[in-house]
């Protein structure tokens, strides 16, 4: 690693890929840079494997399978929770990690770890609870089980913006229900794949079950879309390229995960606790500079106090820092110049479309990628930050008139992930909650996520859940046993 972090443990950088408990470089020689997305420096170089080495890594993982499923569930648990513990030791230096190629600010790649471990220490625990379920027999002198077992090898494509929580959220469920996999990590953040690697490694998971495959992502995941053998595919990312995996996959059948776009609303009525809703709401736009799938895009404010909101969110918004991640500012970096102009296109289009920049609304100094923390008022439904996600950091507010219209705006399009309400009145809570089109309901907070309850969205936000019990799902099979005792 170049210009990397410094780090207790210097062993966590690698800059191969691991593949069947080997660690390669691709045989063509053939890299990818890592850089730094506050100051362009390269950090390193990762591998660019070719789609034979790509197959490669789905064989070694298919032959990995049968040895894997077929221990017993407490042993599994038992590995898994080793790698839990590893990577709980390892904290600091994979947050350090994290912050160099990503960018966000430090204390929250150490909140990520926490939660990536969370996915780690609570499927160890439901890999020793293998579901058989006995059923009362509709046949005589029959007895019926249904039992659960492993799908096969499994893919999950991972995303730059949570570059361990993705993966161990995939990866343990998987592992836990006899699933090896492969991790194909966003290829502007890799290390922090390649370093729970490391740590999966020294756990002693079996070379085979689990695999981090580096590389362009139509050349590395296109033949896993292909192959036979990779019966599931978990994957985190936009809408539109989760369209593109879904018709891939087709001609195999896989099993289909999908965590997409989210295009979040944040309704705030009038009779809400104003300075829980404008604290709430700060959260749920600039976590992650904004580059977060839960993030509040469409803010949603009852008329009558819509203006004391815009001039206490955007005073909040203007005391927000800006700067390098290790720094621990409120906002890093974009990651890309893309994000960056995609940030300046939706500032002017709103602006020309009659709303008003109450904060921000530019580039910031502090960095070529750092965008100001910016707040835009009156912004119409035909804006394209209405209309599109933003990830970044950038907040758009408008006004509503009744509780029906607000549910309305906030269920247009083809987004269902995350919605967030503030209200007081119980009974407007209930209503709310029932009409709203989306996989989860934040009342009153921004914090819901965690390894016991299920992530994911409806419509084009995303198929199956992630996270609880019903995480598992994804990476096992129903099957029926009918006995004759007669």
């Amino acid at each position: 690693m170049g210009s990397g972090p410094r780090l207790n443990d210097a062993a966590l950088i690698r800059g191969q890929a691991f593949v069947g408990g080997r660690w390669i470089a691709a045989a063509d020689g053939a890299r990818i840079a890592v850089t730094d997305p506050f100051d362009g420096a390269t950090l390193g170089h990762v591998p660019a494997l070719s789609e034979a080495e790509s197959t490669t890594a789905a064989e070694a993982a298919h032959a990995a399978w049968g040895g894997w499923a077929g221990l017993l569930p407490q042993e599994r648990a038992r590995l898994i929770r080793r790698w839990f513990e590893l990577i709980v030791a390892a904290r600091e230096d994979l947050a350090r990690i994290m912050t160099a190629e990503q960018g966000k600010p430090i204390s929250e790649a150490r909140g990520e770890i926490d939660y990536a471990a969370s996915f780690v220490e609570f499927y160890a625990e439901e890999a020793k609870r293998p579901n058989i379920e006995s059923v009362t027999s509709h046949l005589p002198d029959a007895e019926v089980e249904l039992w659960r077992e492993p799908v096969g090898v499994a893919a999950l494509v991972t995303p730059w913006n949570f570059p361990c929580a993705m993966i161990t959220r995939k990866a343990a469920a998987a592992l836990a229900a006899g699933c090896p996999v492969l991790v194909h990590p966003s290829s502007e953040t890799p290390f922090s794949a390649l370093a729970l690697a490391v740590l999966a490694e020294r756990a002693g998971l079996p070379a085979g079950v689990f695999n981090v495959v580096t590389g362009r992502p139509e050349t590395v995941v296109g033949p896993w879309t292909r192959e036979p053998r990779v019966r599931a595919l978990s994957f985190t990312g936009s809408t539109e390229v989760g369209r593109l995996l879904y018709g891939q996959c087709a001609g195999t059948i896989k099993r289909l995960t999908m965590e997409l776009g989210g295009h979040a609303p944040f309704v705030v009525f009038a009779d809400a606790d104003l300075g829980q809703a404008v604290e709430e709401g700060i959260k749920a736009k600039f976590a992650t500079s904004g580059q977060d799938c839960l993030a509040a895009n469409r803010i949603m404010v009852e008329r009558p106090v819509h203006a004391e909101f815009c001039a206490r969110f955007a005073e909040a918004t203007a005391r927000l820092s800006v700067g390098r991640g290790i720094d621990d500012p409120d906002i890093g970096p974009l990651m890309n110049a893309r994000a960056l102009e995609k940030q300046r296109a939706h500032v002017e289009d709103a602006v020309a479309r009659g709303a008003r920049v109450l904060t921000g609304g530019a580039a910031h100094p502090a960095g070529p990628l750092c965008f100001a923390p910016t707040v835009l008022a009156d912004v119409p439904p035909e804006a394209l930050i209405w209309r599109e996600e933003t990830f970044g950091p950038v907040a758009a507010i408008a006004s509503f008139d009744t509780e029906d219209e607000a549910v309305a705006r906030a269920n247009e399009g083809e987004y269902g992930l995350v919605a967030y309400v503030h209200t007081q009145d119980p009974r407007r809570i209930y209503r709310v909650s029932r009409a709203l089109r989306f996989g989860m309901v934040a009342v009153n907070r921004t914090k819901v996520t965690g390894a016991p309850i299920p992530f994911g969205g409806f419509k084009q936000s995303g198929l199956g859940r992630e996270g609880s019990r019903l995480g598992l799902e994804a990476f096992t099979e129903v099957k029926y046993v009918c006995r004759d005792w007669a």
